[in-house]
């Protein structure tokens, strides 16, 4: 390769270094958006998460945004509560009453926030989270609530 002032081979090798590590940061951080961490407690389906939501022996937890919601609706028996609140805790414990050891759902909507969910879950005392891997768009987990059929609702403009 010729250069011409000698300095055009650096300015190569810089851009190339600097795009290389650039791409590498930015792989890194949608690696880490997409890859749930390890949640060591108990994991459903979407299916199995609805039919025990209804049945009243899960209450499940629906931790999308308003705008999501809005999107795609809320699973039949699922509750809303923006994971985002800074009183999420508070909200949660309002819905599922004092008793930490109730089984408690929780969904997104590929299961990255809800394993991440679960884990806080589980430092703030909650001591039986059930996490919905498969979200409600689907993920490696399964096809999620959407493509299972699972029924629907519309938001209706508010949380729990």
């Amino acid at each position: 390769m010729t250069s011409r002032g000698g300095n055009s081979g650096l300015f190569t090798r810089r851009a190339f270094l600097i795009g290389g590590g650039a791409l590498a940061v930015v792989w890194g951080v949608r690696e880490y958006r997409l890859t749930p961490p390890d949640h060591d407690g108990t994991k459903l389906s979407a299916s199995e998460a609805h039919e025990r939501a209804v049945a009243g022996a899960l209450l499940l937890i629906d931790i999308r945004t308003p705008r999501e919601w809005q999107a795609t609706g809320i699973g039949e028996g699922a509750h809303p509560i923006d994971m985002r609140r800074s009183d999420f805790v508070e909200a949660l414990t309002a819905l599922a009453g004092p008793d930490r050891n109730r089984e408690i759902g929780v969904i997104c909507a590929r299961g990255v926030r809800s394993a991440r969910m679960s884990i806080e879950l589980a430092r703030a005392g909650f001591t039986k989270i059930v996490d919905v891997p498969e979200g409600m768009l689907g993920s490696r987990a399964g096809p999620g609530w959407l493509k299972s059929g699972l029924p629907v609702r519309a938001y209706q403009g508010n949380s729990e």
